[in-house]
């Protein structure tokens, strides 16, 4: 994994990133989206968190797009505008190598230096991976949402996990 670079996604990174995001979107309960999402749609939603001032990073073995990882918005209200919501998905291939490890350290590292003070990640359960990964990252559990998506004919629960990347939780801006 030492040939990867960890970089800004780019508009031309959105069809490799959409390939990704598809294998879960068809196959898996990792996302809700039922849809799959092209190239325009990927590089829009690229375009519009980073037109938020938020990350959007992905993993780049020579030109390859492995996987990639980006902060959203936790909700719209303008008290919630230092929380996130963290998402992160790899390639098949490029799973159990440490790279989702690296690509996440390499997303909360840079909220931090963006003001962030809360990243929250999410995750349908069971998922020891995402578990293990938050885990290992610092964040904490802070709990589930019991029977939240149907997908694949089952309902699911979701996990969330807490991280918080500035001062103490206590202390507001200013």
């Amino acid at each position: 994994m030492n040939d990867v670079q960890v970089r800004d996604a780019r508009a031309s990174d959105a069809a490799a990133i959409a390939a990704i995001y598809n294998v879960h979107v068809r196959g898996t309960v990792v996302t809700f989206e039922v849809d799959e999402v092209d190239a325009t749609e990927m590089a829009h939603r690229i375009a519009e968190v980073q037109s938020r001032g938020l990350p959007w990073r992905v993993a780049d073995a020579g030109g390859v797009v492995l996987g990639y990882a980006y902060a959203g918005p936790w909700k719209t209200r303008a008290a919630y505008a230092r929380t996130v919501e963290t998402s992160i998905y790899l390639d098949a291939n490029a799973c159990g190598r440490g790279l989702g490890t690296r690509v996440y350290a390499d997303l909360l590292a840079e909220l931090r230096t963006r003001g962030v003070h809360v990243a929250i990640g999410g995750a349908s359960l069971p998922n020891p991976a995402s578990a293990a990964l938050h885990a290992a990252l610092g964040f904490a559990p802070v709990g589930v949402f019991r029977a939240v998506g149907f997908k694949l004919g089952r309902w699911i629960d979701v996990g969330y996990w807490q991280l918080q990347l500035d001062g103490p939780m206590s202390k507001g801006p200013g």
